[in-house]
């Protein structure tokens, strides 16, 4: 069996926002262990049937180096019938436009209409481990007892 361990950290990554209109709401955690930062509508926004509309936040973050922004879905989006299209918006280090959420309305009638300063996403801040890709033979990259599995081959039914 595989041995896991436990990362902490003990210092919090500061990420600086900057709100670009007044009525841009920060991003809050629901509970003190809650793993997102939620993110708000600026404005009202509709969503049409089976297309994607890009919603407003109103803020500019800089993600520390080393760091990515991870924009996921609320558990209560899909509840509604709306979805992320892209299931993981990634905010690079280096981006510092307005953040968006890329929204799609998959519910019943024509269009959802989400609210001004309805909660529409979380927010993670991940660390990004420095990686590098070294070319070799496809024998040299080790047996594993999956192997070459591929969709749904390690799940029990």
């Amino acid at each position: 069996m595989p041995t896991y361990v436990a990362i902490t950290m003990d210092e919090a990554v500061e990420v600086k926002v900057a709100r670009t209109h007044d009525d841009a709401l920060l991003p809050t955690k629901g509970s003190i262990h809650a793993a997102g930062w939620d993110l708000y509508s600026l404005e009202n926004t509709v969503v049409s049937r089976r297309s994607s509309t890009m919603v407003r936040t109103g803020l500019h973050v800089a993600i520390p180096e080393g760091y990515e922004g991870q924009v996921r879905a609320r558990s209560s989006l899909g509840k509604k019938g709306l979805i992320l299209p892209h299931s993981i918006g990634t905010i690079d280090a280096d981006y510092r436009g307005e953040l968006f959420v890329l929204m799609t309305w998959i519910g019943e009638g024509d269009s959802y209409l989400i609210q001004k300063n309805e909660r529409i996403a979380q927010l993670l801040i991940t660390p990004i481990p420095k990686s590098k890709f070294i070319e070799v033979d496809i024998e040299n990259l080790g047996v594993t007892e999956r192997g070459d599995g591929g969709f749904g081959s390690t799940g029990r039914f």
